[in-house]
C-alpha cells in the first residue's frame, strides 16, 4: 500500500499520548498550586508555587511554576533581593508583563511592612537578636549605609530608635554630639548602636570600631552606657557585645 504525504499529515500533528502539557490546568490537584494551598495549607507550598498564585499563568512555553522558578533563580532563590527588582525589571522576564510585575511586587512590598508591624511589638531589649528584629525591616534591605540609635531606660525599654545619618554604599559618618543630645533629651540611661552592610559582610571595619569607641568614652562621661553595636544585613546581624569587642 502507497502512503502518501497527505495520509500521514493528521498523524504528524497529533500530541502523542504521553506528551508534557506546561498548563498547570492539566496538572493533579495536589499539585495545582491553588488548590494545595487549599488543600494542605500555606506552609507546605515552595516560594516558587507562592509566586506562581500571584501571577496567575505562565507562558506557552512554561508553567507558571516554573516561570516562578526561573525569576527566583535570577536572585538565588532569595526573597529579599527579589522584592528589591523594580516592576520594570521584573517585566524582562518572558511570560511577566506590567500587571504581573505589580502583583509580585505589591506582595512582597506587604511581606515587608508585615516584619515592619511584628517589630514595632518589641518594646524591650532582651537580646541582641530582639535588636535585630527590632530594626531589620528599616535597615536590613536598604541600598545604601544608615546608622541608628536604640535609646533605652533603665529596664532596657525602648524609649526611642532613630536614624542618626544616611551614607553611601561604604560608609556614613556619624555625629557624636547629636548621639548624646539626644540621649539627654529622651532620658536614656543606655544605647544601642546600629547600622547596616549593604554588601552583606558581617565583618566589623577598623572604621566600626573606631566609632564605636569613641561613643561610649563620650557616653560614660554623661552615665550613659553603650550596651551593644550590631552590623545588620538582609538576613544576619554581627553583635559586638556578643562577641565581646564592646
Amino acid at each position: 500500500m502507497k502512503i502518501t504525504i497527505k495520509k500521514l499529515v493528521p498523524y504528524l500533528y497529533q500530541m502523542p499520548e504521553n506528551s508534557t502539557s506546561f498548563s498547570i490546568k492539566n496538572w493533579a490537584d495536589d499539585d495545582k498550586p491553588r488548590e494545595k494551598l487549599i488543600l494542605k495549607g500555606r506552609s507546605v507550598l515552595s516560594d516558587a508555587e507562592l509566586i506562581a498564585i500571584l501571577i496567575g499563568s505562565g507562558s506557552r512555553d512554561e508553567s507558571a511554576v516554573e516561570l516562578s522558578k526561573r525569576i527566583l533563580a535570577s536572585v538565588n532563590n532569595n526573597l529579599n533581593d527579589l522584592g528589591k527588582l523594580s516592576v520594570k525589571k521584573l517585566m524582562q522576564f518572558k511570560g511577566i508583563g506590567e500587571a504581573k510585575a505589580v502583583t509580585i511586587a505589591a506582595a512582597l512590598e506587604i511581606g515587608r511592612r508585615r516584619r515592619g508591624e511584628d517589630a514595632e511589638k518589641i518594646t524591650k531589649i532582651t537580646s541582641s537578636k530582639s535588636v535585630f528584629e527590632l530594626l531589620q525591616p528599616s535597615m536590613g534591605e536598604l541600598p545604601h549605609e544608615e546608622f541608628w540609635v536604640v535609646f533605652l531606660n533603665n529596664s532596657n525599654k525602648v524609649l526611642h530608635c532613630s536614624q542618626q545619618s544616611k551614607g553611601s554604599i561604604t560608609g556614613t559618618l556619624v555625629d557624636v554630639r547629636l548621639i548624646m543630645k539626644e540621649a539627654l533629651e529622651i532620658g536614656a540611661v543606655a544605647i544601642i548602636l546600629a547600622h547596616n552592610h549593604p554588601s552583606g559582610t558581617l565583618k566589623p571595619s577598623a572604621a566600626d570600631k573606631q566609632i564605636t569607641l569613641k561613643i561610649k568614652n563620650a557616653a560614660e562621661g554623661l552615665d550613659i552606657k553603650v550596651l551593644d553595636h550590631l552590623i545588620i544585613t538582609q538576613t544576619e546581624y554581627f553583635s559586638f557585645a556578643d562577641e565581646n569587642i564592646m
